[in-house]
């Protein structure tokens, strides 16, 4: 008698995969090891390792982007090698294969769980990572953002010391030379300073009104390097106590006051300039029109407001369930033209856009190489989980510049005085002069 060769079960690596195709509407475009050596996939291609059933417990509660990411900062999920490059393959599987998010039924969800049983992956929700955003509060209160902003900014100003180079600078930089030259991060963000400082057509005793000023990049630059007599508002604590800082130590108090509040509270304008770079995200979309006609309230006629936003092309989601949960909480991306009629319809009148898209592509691949060359030190100071969403932040963020899904510009705008009186020069090729020379 002879008896059928035995079939081997397949692995957690081939069920996955096989019921992630069957969602997707298409292979996967990553390797899959599972956590009991299986593996299943196209072979060269990125390796998403599961290194335990919790992973998948965690997609079980949150289907979609929020729990891989939850997988992957918790170190429950890894990809090997070059985060970058598994990102990558993924968004360009999406667009070229047409493979589509889950959207689950009752049955999808049913054959999903009876998966997870066979798998041993079945359990109560996993609890959300410690460095997972926990807001209360009415969306844009006044307690609300200030919580927002401090989950993200007051993580320590030791920790952007060690990202950031010289200037602190936590914004798009201006290249203004090829990737081979020595040209670095500095000097692309010294280059936007003085570009958003021409811009404003900032000279010595302007008052100029920052919003949103980070670690004082643009406040210390105006202040020192053209004489512009700044109010420098943030939210962050931390920020506060940077900037306060840098003012004694260049002794810049005549020429800069920091106030720690919220930009629905400003008074004692108006100011001849107003700028706010990579703010505006951070505002609502609801709140909006009423930011834009702050700008146009806090600036006197003939003045100029320059602002510094992020935008999301027209079909992309602008930031995401990652981005919202861990990183800019309650932030709002639209497309470029929709915030131009906001600002147009507070009263500004729209001088000059500039698409720094390809500059953010740059910036934010410096911060990343910077993470992954201290990384240990990245570690030891806020720890593994915190640097993990760190490294995808900035390893997701540099692609969706890359690939357009989001985007960054300059908006200069003026308050048109009496008789419609801009007081714009004709031509501005001056603003670019020698600024790869500062």
């Amino acid at each position: 008698m002879t008896t059928a060769p035995l079939t081997a079960r397949p692995g957690a690596a081939h069920r996955l995969a096989a019921l992630a195709a069957d969602f997707l509407g298409g292979p996967l475009p990553v390797r899959l090891r599972a956590w009991d050596g299986s593996e299943s996939g196209p072979a060269g291609a990125p390796v998403v390792v599961l290194r335990s059933r919790r992973a998948l417990r965690r997609l079980l509660w949150h289907p979609g982007e929020l729990g891989l990411a939850q997988a992957y900062v918790t170190g429950e999920l890894d990809v090997e090698g070059d985060l970058a490059r598994g990102l990558r393959a993924v968004w360009a599987a999406r667009r070229e294969q047409g493979l589509r998010p889950p959207r689950l039924t009752s049955a999808d969800r049913a054959r999903a769980v009876a998966t997870a049983v066979r798998l041993g992956a079945v359990g109560p929700r996993p609890a959300a990572p410690a460095s997972q955003a926990r807001l209360r509060g009415g969306l844009h209160s006044r307690a609300r953002d200030r919580a927002a902003i401090s989950h993200h900014y007051d993580l320590s100003n030791d920790f952007y010391r060690l990202l950031l180079d010289d200037t602190m600078a936590y914004s798009c930089g201006y290249w203004t030379k090829d990737e081979d030259s020595a040209f670095g991060p500095a000097d692309a963000q010294r280059a936007k300073l003085e570009l958003i400082c021409r811009k404003l057509a900032l000279e010595p005793g302007a008052r100029l009104l920052d919003i949103g000023c980070g670690w004082g990049s643009l406040t210390l630059y105006a202040a020192q390097r053209h004489g512009a007599r700044v109010t420098a508002v943030t939210l962050a604590r931390e920020q506060a106590a940077h900037v306060r800082e840098q003012v004694a130590e260049r002794g810049l108090e005549q020429r800069v006051e920091v106030v720690c509040q919220d930009y629905r509270g400003i008074e004692g304008g108006p100011y001849d300039a107003v700028a706010t770079v990579e703010m505006g995200e951070h505002v609502g979309d609801a709140e909006y029109p009423a930011f834009a006609g702050a700008l146009h309230r806090l600036v006197r006629p003939g003045g100029r407001v320059l602002v510094q936003q992020m935008s999301r092309g027209p079909g992309a989601p602008g930031g995401g369930p990652f981005i919202e949960a861990y990183i800019a909480p309650d932030m709002h991306m639209r497309p470029l033209g929709e915030t131009v009629t906001l600002l147009e319809a507070a009263g500004l009148e729209l001088r000059h856009t500039e698409s720094l898209r390809e500059h953010y592509t740059r910036t934010v691949n410096a911060w990343h190489r910077t993470l992954e060359e201290r990384w240990d030190r990245f570690g030891a100071l806020v720890g593994e989980e915190t640097a993990r969403v760190w490294r995808l932040y900035l390893a997701g963020g540099a692609l969706a510049f890359e690939e357009g899904r989001m985007g960054v510009d300059q908006i200069l705008a003026v308050r048109p005085g009496p008789g419609g009186a801009s007081g714009m020069p004709t031509a501005t090729p001056a603003w670019y002069e020698g600024l790869d020379r500062l």
